[in-house]
């Protein structure tokens, strides 16, 4: 049976950065398996505009104020960057970190970010086909690059559509991190192992992932017999309360 891992999307927003580099080095003390950040430009809840950070740098940051957390972004906007660009921002992330990071990527939906900053926001079809052509374009990178990462960095894709999100997961990723109740997992995830079915894929080689907001006992066991076995908890600023995170982490160490 795969381990069970807790992590925590520490969201850049309404903070400032003594704030932020303090959750980071909470989180892991608390003992989180691994940190995201989001990749927005603005914050989603609260005052639209308040505080808020880039992802990338943040993540260079993390990098260096952590120790054993495994890094990445729940997730970069495969539009806001050229995907040469992403593979080596990650390698040397990768590097940084001493080989904790991950990609965590799909195919944005905040229009907001895509009209302030200049980029196309298209339609669902377009940036979906955009995340396609990019994925196997980072992992040719990463054979290219000098310094080459120092691992095989996984590849987390963000997203439930079934006839094409899931089906780029299947051929690329090593994380599918799905939203929704556990009906939803579940129901998605069976259509997952279908595709990998199509591809020749074990899927068992995919770990599936899904952010949780409610205590463990109430959600944990209906979303294990989906097969989640990686749960994000979001914390948001100014004042990133820990309580959910620690009672997640417990339930984790009593399973494990």
């Amino acid at each position: 049976m795969p381990s069970l891992r807790v992590s925590a999307q520490l969201q850049p927003q309404h903070s400032d950065w003594p704030a932020m580099r303090r959750a980071w080095a909470e989180a892991e003390e608390l003992g989180a398996d691994c940190l995201f950040n989001w990749d927005h430009f603005f914050p989603l809840r609260g005052d639209p505009d308040g505080n808020h950070f880039e992802a990338l740098t943040v993540l260079g940051a993390m990098a260096e104020v952590t120790e054993r957390v495994e890094l990445g972004s729940l997730v970069i906007c495969n539009a806001y960057r050229n995907p040469e660009y992403l593979a080596d921002a990650h390698r040397t992330i990768d590097h940084i970190s001493g080989g904790r990071a991950i990609l965590g990527i799909g195919a944005g939906w905040f229009e907001r970010d895509f009209d302030e900053y200049g980029y196309d926001f298209g339609t669902a079809g377009s940036r979906l086909a955009g995340l396609a052509a990019a994925l196997p374009r980072i992992r040719a990178r990463w054979g290219t690059l000098n310094p080459a990462p120092t691992r095989s960095i996984p590849v987390l894709v963000g997203g439930g559509g079934e006839r094409k999100t899931l089906r780029y997961t299947a051929e690329h990723a090593d994380i599918w991190h799905g939203f929704g109740d556990a009906g939803t997992i579940a129901r998605k995830s069976r259509i997952l192992d279908g595709h990998c079915a199509d591809l020749g894929r074990d899927p068992a080689e995919i770990e599936r992932s899904c952010g949780v907001q409610a205590p463990p006992e109430r959600v944990a066991d209906a979303l294990q017999e989906a097969g989640v076995t990686l749960f994000t908890v979001g914390i948001g600023g100014p004042d990133y309360d820990m309580g959910l995170l620690r009672r997640w982490i417990r339930w984790r160490d009593a399973e494990s």
